[in-house]
């Protein structure tokens, strides 16, 4: 059985809206980076400008995905935004990786800075909107469950790290004269991006992989389903994240002696009950009568 992912609108609207934050966030810091000459803030451009990028993706990756099942999709196209997740990380880690060298060269051969008050204040701005945007997300991200807003949110909150990290690199040279302390703040934030990164390859590469939920979901969906006047057992639960739902299957176990339009509305029953646990799910039982004997995807696995 199978139902369209609600919200689709205001995941379309929280990437429109990151994408049109990350424009106005690259430009001042990157009037500011040529106004000051500090490595931090480069770095801090760096990844508004890889926060740039990955915006677009999940603005793609978001709009694909929420087209309906076709005749080449028949599971949808949810995956799209774990693809777009992936591809997120990918530019994420090779901007840390980049900036990370560059910041070792500046710390062997600091440079001097200049306007570092017009800096600060650039940072506590962006930091105010970039904390704002995670909010934002944080709520369509509970409102919807999509795997590509939350890797955006993921972006916007390593910016907001970079940002204060950015910030106190800034104030110690303006006020205690470190000079290196700019270019140990990027290099920190450069091992920071990478990190982030890897967290967020691995999360898109469940979906696309097709892992099964984590043993807690799994537990409660057979507890639903029991829960279900009618039912006897269940056996054969497969899960997996398709991105803008979980798909759960399973194999219902009724008395063999009912009739098949009672087996059915059993099956529908426990369907709604699975569906109930989850944001968007796509449900599908397969009735079976209690106590045969045939061979069972959980005997294999064990």
């Amino acid at each position: 059985m199978s139902h369209d992912a609600p919200y689709k609108g205001l995941t379309r609207f929280a990437s429109l809206v990151s994408l049109m934050v990350a424009l106005v966030l690259v430009g001042v810091k990157v009037w500011a980076w040529i106004a000051t000459g500090s490595i931090a803030l480069l770095t801090s451009a760096s990844d508004g400008l890889v926060d740039v990028l990955a915006s677009l993706v999940t603005l793609i990756g978001v709009r694909y995905a929420g087209r309906p099942a076709d005749n080449g999709h028949r599971y949808g196209h949810g995956k799209a935004e774990a693809v777009a997740a992936f591809v997120q990380a990918l530019l994420l880690g090779g901007a840390g990786l980049v900036l990370g060298i560059e910041s070792i060269e500046r710390l062997i051969n600091p440079q001097p800075l200049a306007d570092l008050g017009l800096g600060i204040w650039v940072i506590i701005g962006s930091s105010l909107a970039a904390l704002g945007l995670v909010l934002m997300q944080t709520y369509v991200v509970k409102r919807t469950g999509s795997t590509a807003i939350a890797a955006d949110r993921a972006h916007y909150v390593t910016d907001v790290a970079v940002n204060i990290a950015v910030l106190l690199a800034l104030v110690f040279e303006n006020n205690f004269g470190w000079a290196r302390s700019d270019s140990i703040g990027a290099l920190l934030i450069s091992f920071y991006m990478i990190w982030n990164a890897k967290g967020m390859a691995l999360d898109a590469l469940k979906q696309l992989l097709d892992r099964e939920l984590d043993i807690t979901d799994r537990q409660r969906i057979r507890a639903a389903v029991l829960g279900c006047p009618g039912v006897s057992g269940v056996h054969d639960i497969r899960t997996r994240n398709g991105g803008d739902r979980v798909f759960v299957e399973f194999h219902l176990e009724v008395d063999g002696h009912l009739s098949v339009d009672i087996g059915h509305d059993i099956g529908d029953v426990a369907e709604a009950a699975v569906r109930q646990l989850f944001t968007a799910a796509d449900v599908t039982a397969h009735l079976e009568p209690a106590g045969i004997d045939d061979e069972r995807l959980d005997n294999l696995l064990k």
